[in-house]
Parts: C-alpha cells; sequence; structure tokens
C-alpha cells in the first residue's frame, strides 16, 4: 500500500468486458469526499490498475464456469464468492452492495509483501480468494463483484485515501447510487455515505474509464495537507 500514494500523474483506456448485463449509470452527485476533481482518460500512470484490470479480464471465463459448476472453481473462495453473487442477481442495489461488503470482508488482513514478496502488489479476485490480501485487494474484489451484478463502470471507483486519523494510506470502493456517494471500507461491515467519513482525505480514484486526481476543496481539508508537507 506504501507505493500507491506516489502516482500523481494521470492515467489509459481500459475498458473491461464483464459478463453481467449494465444497469443505467446513476447520477453522479457532491465530488468525492468533498474534494475538488480533475479527470483524466488515461491510465497509463498507473501500471498497477492496468495490470489488474488485465488479470481480471483474463479471469472473466473462471467466473463463468465457477458458477455454473463448482468443480471448475480454483478454490472454495471462489466457489463461495460466485454463489454468493448468484444468489445475489435480481435484488435491489443496496442488499447487493451491503452483501458484497460483508462477504469481502470476511478476509483476514495480509500484506503484500507476506503474500507476494512485493511492497504494493494489487491482486486480482481469485489471488485474493486464494491468499487474502490488503485494502486496495479488498476495494478491487468489492468493484468486481458489483461489476458482475450488472453495476456500470461509472457508478464505481476504487479511491485512494489519507486515513488523518491513522495517519496512513488506505484504499476504499465508492459507489455511486440513487444520488448518493457509499463507501465499502475492509475496516467496517457498515456502508456510509462518503461525506460521513471525514478521516478519509481522497488522493485519487479510478475506474476503468478514467481516473481523477483530487485536490482539497475545505480550509480544513487545505491545512490537513499544509500538515503533512503535501
Amino acid at each position: 500500500m506504501r507505493a500507491i500514494i506516489k502516482i500523481l500523474p494521470v492515467a489509459a483506456l481500459m475498458v473491461l468486458s464483464m459478463v453481467a448485463p449494465k444497469t443505467a449509470s446513476a447520477t453522479v452527485p457532491a465530488m468525492l469526499f468533498g474534494t475538488i476533481e480533475f479527470e483524466a482518460r488515461s491510465h497509463s500512470a498507473l501500471p498497477q490498475w492496468r495490470r489488474v484490470m488485465a488479470g481480471v479480464n483474463s479471469e472473466i471465463e473462471t467466473y463463468r464456469l465457477c458458477a455454473i459448476d463448482g468443480e471448475a472453481c480454483p478454490n472454495r473462495g471462489v466457489m463461495a464468492w460466485q454463489a454468493l453473487l448468484q444468489g445475489l442477481k435480481g435484488e435491489d442495489q443496496m442488499k447487493q452492495i451491503r452483501s458484497v461488503n460483508r462477504f469481502i470482508n470476511q478476509w483476514r488482513y495480509r500484506t503484500d509483501e507476506r503474500n507476494f514478496g512485493q511492497s504494493d502488489y494489487w491482486a486480482t479476485p481469485v489471488e485474493f480468494m486464494t491468499h487474502s490480501g490488503d485494502c486496495e485487494d479488498y476495494a478491487i474484489a468489492k468493484y468486481v463483484s458489483l461489476r458482475q451484478l450488472g453495476f456500470s463502470a461509472d457508478q464505481l471507483r476504487m479511491v485512494v485515501v489519507h486515513d488523518v486519523l491513522r495517519d496512513l494510506a488506505h484504499a476504499v470502493l465508492a459507489v455511486y447510487v440513487d444520488g448518493e456517494v457509499l463507501i465499502l471500507d475492509n475496516l467496517s461491515n457498515a456502508v456510509l455515505p462518503h461525506h460521513r467519513l471525514s478521516q478519509y482525505l481522497p488522493y485519487y480514484s479510478v475506474n476503468e474509464k478514467a481516473r481523477w486526481t483530487h485536490m482539497p476543496s475545505t480550509p480544513t481539508q487545505i491545512a490537513s495537507n499544509l500538515l503533512k508537507g503535501e
């Protein structure tokens, strides 16, 4: 997780083809965590995101086969994951969001150093279900889960934030639905609106279509960044 906050330039268009049908994208409400956003349709400065999305594309056939036949699943974690998603199809979006958040949060936190011998490695869902992972791996698994359930890319962003309470980098999933931004966090099974999580200041957010750089918009956010020397 330490390396992900160092990437400040904006990143190449890479659209992920998911197996589920897309729903209409939600109207984007207030700026994420109250910040000013700068959008770029490029992922060139985010090689980890590009690599993990390519990995997800290569796993799609595995997801499809696993959903049909449990014996085709790489392991029990992937089997349970696909069973959950199959059971959630057709349910209302809030139930899907809460269920996915709780399910993925069951995996025990493990560092990239322990799993892969690297300081920062973004895992695909199959890798996550096999080894578990750290904060961005939870967010990626939730992102792919909701995409499979029919959420559009426009409704989802992985967000890399500064947690001012713990003074460290963190990653969460933002979901845009019904005029609100909901945050899925591996630290809690509660799904809360972004404006209730004032401890998070975003560095950048990303989905398949674009990347956003975030700048503080309030005196409190600006003061926090000055104290950090940013």
